[in-house]
């Protein structure tokens, strides 16, 4: 499948989303996506090592945390981070895992594969939702 129509595809399916690293910082991209997420109908479950609160959301400290279903983690840390999450996302079988625009980790990009978990880096999920928004 080509990586436009599994996109599509991710966010159409896609109920709930686990945002690592979402700041509480209203300049930060994280938040701004965060906020464009949840005013577009997603379930978003913050996650970042400080505060109680963001956008009227409990913080998670890590995604191990959550025990609801999670859709899509969605990631906004340092590339080589995305190992720490990958065996969190393996148990709680999570089938989609984004990393934001600017962040990449080819390693982690095969292990999904092998493992079906769709992958997608280096992508503005915001500006992805947009585009298939303006399609439809």
């Amino acid at each position: 499948m080509n990586e436009n129509l599994m996109i599509k595809k991710i966010l159409n399916q896609t109920k709930s989303i686990a945002i690592v690293g979402l700041s509480v910082d209203t300049n930060k991209a994280s938040f701004i996506v965060g906020q464009f997420l949840k005013e577009n109908g997603y379930k978003i479950y913050p996650i970042y090592p400080k505060f109680e609160e963001v956008l009227g959301e409990k913080i998670y400290r890590t995604l191990d945390d959550i025990d609801q279903k999670i859709d899509l983690v969605l990631m906004f840390r340092k590339g080589s981070f995305a190992s720490n999450l990958l065996p969190i996302i393996i148990k709680k079988r999570i089938k989609n895992f984004w990393l934001q625009l600017g962040i990449f980790n080819n390693e982690v990009q095969e292990e999904c594969i092998k493992l079906g978990i769709n992958f997608i880096h280096n992508k503005c999920i915001m500006r992805e939702l947009s585009l298939c928004k303006t399609k439809d």
